[in-house]
């Protein structure tokens, strides 16, 4: 399960629609509508949480995901060290970090490749990915 920055997760791509990803995966294991109107659909195989964005026309925009098999860069992400992450992210292009610290977790977050890897504990616990703005008001829809 591969996890592909600016583009998607496993055979998911930014820019499906809920009936592609159903197509793909079936019906999700938990679905609901967040304060934004957007939809969120979650799936348990995947231990993915997968948003649609309302002012997209319900395009699969976000992507929040913490299954332990999950590969980025060839690398298992999940429970891995949050330095040595940093170090190996950084030798794939993801050069820097900006860190927000809160309760017992912290988020590193990259702004180029929209990226967030959550970490308690100094271990990696969930990583999002977002679709790229390519413009500055237009996504880079992948699908």
């Amino acid at each position: 399960m591969e996890i592909k920055p600016k583009f998607g997760y496993d055979k998911l791509l930014f820019g499906m629609k809920q009936k592609d990803v159903e197509a793909i995966y079936g019906k999700a294991n938990h679905s609901f509508i967040d304060e934004e109107d957007n939809m969120v659909l979650m799936y348990n195989a995947l231990k993915a949480r997968l948003t649609f964005y309302a002012e997209e026309d319900f395009k699969l925009g976000y992507i929040i995901i913490s299954h332990p098999n999950a590969i980025l860069f060839n690398e298992k992400i999940i429970s891995k060290n949050a330095n040595e992450s940093k170090e190996y992210l950084s030798k794939k292009g993801l050069k820097s970090f900006e860190v927000e610290s809160f309760d017992s977790f912290s988020n590193l977050f990259n702004e180029d490749y929209w990226t967030i890897l959550q970490t308690e504990f100094d271990e990696v616990i969930k990583v999002e990915i977002g679709a790229i703005i390519k413009n500055q008001d237009e996504f880079d829809w992948k699908f």
